[in-house]
């Protein structure tokens, strides 16, 4: 019986020994396999992250490269601003030269934006410079008030003084004082300055389709408002031009307000002193006044036949 048991036990652990054996023998033959595969992914892996640094990394040098410097540059100005103008509002933007970058157009528009000359202010870059597209604001007339002159637009915003002879510039004399002393960009409301810019932009129209050659405009060198409304007059004319060599023409009430006394309308009036301009080929003919407002003096019509 103990012969049995032993020659079991032998066969048993014979039995156990051949199993890891070829356990032993399979795992040394699939060792090197899987050794290969992992080398082998271990390499693409490396690869493919070597790709990627790569690309993200040209990707973000490009991103830094600092930008290049350049110019402002004002976009589409009309042909009366002139180089001085130009060279004024340039000053404002600060420096001569900027960042190509998006930072610099803010900081370019923000700074032009608060110049009285500009509105709608909107700055670009480009890989030359940045540009600067806005709207000018035109002066139409000439007010001497304290030490320095202005200048307002049709929409009567103050606008800072530079000299600007090729245009015909109106001088109003005569205002009322300001309760408040208005900035540049601001809107002075004042219903005297209001009165004088709507007969210079009637006259300024006037000229457009009847003298362009020679404008009217161009004789009349004041606009007195001091009566405006008669304030301190009431019989006496509330507005009158003035020539270069201090011709008076009496043109009376303000614009709409002609029936109240009994004067020529306002297309009377405009037909009565055009007719005088083409008559003469100026306001300046050596009269002292030329008097519009009294109907019962001959009308040249038709104006449009000048």
């Amino acid at each position: 019986m103990a012969g049995r048991k032993s020659n079991k036990k032998k066969r048993i652990s014979f039995r156990f020994g051949a199993l890891r054996a070829k356990k032993k023998q399979k795992a040394s033959r699939l060792g090197p396999s899987l050794l290969r595969i992992f080398n082998i992914l271990s390499v693409a892996l490396a690869v493919t992250a070597a790709g990627l640094i790569l690309y993200y990394g040209e990707k973000y040098v490009k991103s830094i490269k600092p930008a290049g410097t350049g110019p402002v540059v004002l976009m589409d100005t009309p042909e009366w601003v002139g180089e001085q103008l130009k060279a004024k509002i340039l000053a404002y933007a600060g420096g001569r030269t900027f960042r190509l970058n998006e930072d610099a157009a803010q900081l370019v528009s923000e700074k032009l934006s608060s110049v009285a000359w500009l509105d709608d202010v909107k700055a670009l870059t480009t890989d030359k410079s940045i540009q600067v597209h806005a709207t000018f604001r035109k002066p139409v007339a000439l007010i001497q008030s304290g030490l320095s002159p202005f200048y307002v637009d049709a929409e009567q915003v103050l606008l800072e003084y530079v000299p600007m002879p090729h245009l015909l510039i109106v001088e109003i004399k005569g205002l009322s004082p300001a309760k408040q002393a208005p900035r540049f960009g601001d809107v002075w409301y004042q219903d005297d300055l209001a009165a004088a810019i709507m007969l210079i932009d009637r006259i300024n129209r006037r000229d457009r389709t009847v003298t362009p050659q020679k404008p009217l405009l161009g004789e009349i060198a004041a606009i007195d408002v001091s009566n405006y409304n008669g304030r301190k007059k009431k019989r006496d004319p509330h507005i009158v031009f003035y020539t270069g060599n201090n011709t008076t023409i009496i043109w009376g009430a303000e614009l709409g307000t002609w029936q109240k006394y009994l004067e020529s309308t306002d297309e009377q009036k405009l037909a009565k002193l055009y007719g005088y301009y083409k008559n003469k080929g100026t306001l300046s003919g050596g009269v002292k006044y030329i008097n519009l407002r009294d109907p019962r003096d001959n009308i040249p019509l038709p104006i449009d036949k000048y």
